[in-house]
């Protein structure tokens, strides 16, 4: 299923979305002129590579990795991307549910927590598969960290989703709770799927990364969303009790 829009309306602009998605597009553009081999060199530099922070605190690292080496990755790794079909569809549902869940946190609140969101997917793709040297890039640990909100912010939200049936094009309305709910699954299933085999990035998908990040998401929302009264919440909201 592929979402196209949901119903639900904002009450304010949505820069910090706008915003991270022209990041996103500007780092890809610049990954774009790169050449194949300084692209290898940018996301080995950029990216998180999981043994690298097992092998810091390890008597065997003796000053080859720094500090450094592993902050920046985990916030600069959020912006990169391998391929157009990675970018197009991560942005597509940071479109789609991140101005919302924004409406609701305030902008600084709401960049604070995406940011959150895809360190801690970062982290729980290093702890998943700790001995990995490919680089782990892209949105998706963030974006994750926002569906996870949104599902508790809006679970009875319609969703207007493209089902590829055999040759042909549908379009249903799903509430959010069902087309979010189905999403963790299916990367929940890929992710357990992954412990059996040799790398748990798995086809080149860092599944708990995506488990990592809806999960903080669900985690992290409540201290971060305003709450609202209960007899003026809105159909398509979960009712959340009014802060007194």
């Amino acid at each position: 299923m592929i979402p196209i829009h949901d119903d639900v309306p904002s009450s304010r602009f949505p820069f910090v979305t706008i915003g991270i998605i022209v990041a996103n597009a500007g780092a890809f553009a610049f990954e774009l002129l790169l050449t194949e081999r300084q692209l290898q060199r940018f996301f080995y530099q950029f990216a998180v590579q999981p043994y690298e922070y097992f092998l810091y605190f390890s008597p065997y690292n003796q000053g080859r990795i720094e500090l450094s080496d592993l902050i920046v990755p985990l916030f600069t790794s959020m912006f990169l991307h391998g391929g157009w079909f990675h970018i197009l569809g991560n942005m597509l549902y940071l479109w789609i549910f991140g101005d919302n869940v924004e409406d609701r946190m305030g902008h600084f609140k709401y960049l604070v927590f995406y940011l959150l969101c895809g360190v801690t997917a970062s982290g729980a793709h290093i702890v998943s598969d700790p001995t990995s040297h490919i680089p782990s890039l892209g949105a998706s640990g963030a974006i994750a960290g926002v569906l996870g909100a949104y599902i508790c912010l809006y679970p009875h939200a319609r969703v207007l989703v493209l089902v590829p049936i055999f040759i042909l094009l549908y379009t249903f309305e799903v509430p959010a709770w069902v087309f979010l709910g189905i999403w963790i699954l299916q990367n929940l299933a890929s992710g357990i799927a992954t412990l059996s085999v040799e790398t748990a990035q798995g086809g080149g998908t860092a599944w708990w990364a995506h488990i990592g990040g809806f999960v903080t998401g669900l985690t992290l929302v409540w201290l971060f969303a305003r709450r609202i009264p209960p007899r003026q919440v809105p159909y398509y909201e979960a009712y959340v009790p009014w802060d007194d």
